[in-house]
């Protein structure tokens, strides 16, 4: 049965545990009707998009968290982008058949997580990269947070053709924890939950199932939906870095540049009139209201 797309926040009473479960139906449809990934790789991506859900509700920040896994398999690139909002998009870049055992090893090969922290507004950015540890995305995740972050976490993720879903735990680490063994007897008990169930019950239904006899505190729920940040300016600021020679000679060969966005594949034409209106400089109004060129 499909779930609304959302994130729900829970938490156990008298202890130092927290958890997150989000289900991806409608924004998993919106990544996939944009590109046909095989299935091996979908499930892969799958999976990311609901970490990053996942993780980006843990964080306090006003911008988008970027979460990459760069390899050199077949599979070169996965990106997804998860905002404040709850708004995600995600990608991925392929090369030649894919396996069809699909373990992270045999898609990406050797390769390197990437998380970024991008607060927007001209603040700065953290970024953290390290190599690919584990055999999947819930276990580069896990010890990404426990080595870098310093806090015990566990994911459990599935995706399918028609959703995607995850759970979340994790310890916190300045939370009262008057139940000395509540954090390993979450994670025991997280560690039951099937696939089927992810993705198919409701975020009360999995509670129920996994901590019925736990004290748990359940927070409203968060949407998440599929969003592009892409513009036909933004397109155009990207133009203007490459150079007014590099774009004259796309002109001279093409009459014009084309430019797809690759997470949302909207469809970008600039002719030599545009192109040119790129690299004007934007008139300046001074003070005494004269406009100066």
């Amino acid at each position: 049965m499909k779930q609304p797309d959302n994130l729900q926040r829970f938490m156990f009473e008298h202890a130092a545990v927290r958890g997150e479960i989000v289900h991806l139906d409608a924004c998993w449809q919106a990544v996939l009707e944009r590109r046909d990934y095989p299935p091996a790789l979908r499930a892969l991506l799958g999976e990311l998009m609901a970490a990053a859900a996942l993780l980006s509700a843990t964080l306090k920040f006003g911008g988008s968290l970027i979460m990459q896994i760069q390899g050199d398999g077949p599979v070169k690139l996965l990106v997804v982008e998860c905002g404040a909002d709850l708004t995600m998009r995600a990608m991925a870049h392929w090369q030649g058949d894919l396996p069809d055992d699909g373990s992270l090893a045999a898609l990406v090969g050797a390769g390197r997580f990437v998380i970024t922290i991008d607060p927007k507004k001209g603040r700065q950015t953290y970024q953290g990269i390290v190599e690919l540890e584990g055999g999947s995305v819930a276990e580069v995740l896990e010890n990404y947070m426990r080595r870098s972050q310093q806090l015990e976490t566990r994911l459990w993720l599935a995706a399918s053709a028609d959703g995607v879903a995850g759970l979340l735990l994790q310890r916190m680490p300045d939370g009262k924890d008057e139940d000395a063994d509540a954090w390993n007897r979450a994670v025991h008990l997280g560690g039951t939950v099937t696939r089927q169930e992810l993705l198919g019950l409701s975020v009360r239904k999995i509670i129920r199932r996994l901590f019925h006899e736990e004290d748990i505190r359940l927070f409203d729920a968060a949407p998440v939906q599929f969003a592009c940040n892409c513009s036909r300016e933004r397109v155009a600021a990207t133009l203007r870095m490459l150079g007014h020679d590099e774009i004259e000679s796309i002109l001279q060969e093409t009459g014009y540049v084309e430019v797809d966005c690759e997470f949302c594949n909207q469809h970008y034409v600039f002719d030599a009139v545009d192109a040119e209106q790129i690299f004007v400089a934007s008139p300046v109004v001074t003070p005494t209201g004269q406009t100066r060129h």
